[in-house]
């Protein structure tokens, strides 16, 4: 793995992105790409989707809403979805996907971040507990909610 970069979604990349392949299972735990580049488009001031990339090739995908004026705290600086290619799972890309909205969401002065994951056993709880977020809720829906404080 070379030397991974963070870049805004774009029209030269949006394609790789909407294509990126889940391992079985996983299907259940995350929405579909091109639901969150939907959900960008309509609400762009808020919204900061990227993806990540090896060698200019898209192996990941991540949408986070970054929203200070909000008097709901859980979407002052939350991430809403991730998505990294089956074949560059277990790569360190996720990490280095979660800790760049940690990083925005300190370039913003915000303290907190908070992420939405479905539960189960091949969803993504394990990896953002071992990222140091915390269960604090759930969504309506019986999503969990995760927060990390920002040091």
């Amino acid at each position: 793995m070379a030397a991974l970069q963070l870049v805004p979604l774009t029209a030269d990349n949006v394609v790789a992105a909407n294509t990126l392949t889940l391992k079985p299972g996983q299907e259940a735990f995350v929405a579909p790409v091109s639901h969150s580049i939907a959900e960008a488009y309509v609400n762009q001031e808020t919204m900061w989707p990227r993806v990540i990339e090896d060698e200019g090739k898209v192996v990941a995908f991540i949408m986070a809403t970054f929203n200070p004026a909000t008097d709901d705290e859980l979407y002052r600086a939350t991430i809403l979805r991730m998505n990294v290619d089956a074949d560059h799972q277990r790569q360190g890309i996720g990490r280095f996907a979660v800790n760049a909205v940690l990083d925005e969401a300190r370039r913003r002065g915000l303290d907190r971040v908070f992420a939405i994951w479905e539960e189960g056993e091949h969803g993504p709880g394990k990896f953002f507990t071992a990222l140091g977020f915390v269960e604090t809720d759930t969504t309506p829906y019986g999503e969990i909610i995760g927060s990390r404080q920002l040091d």
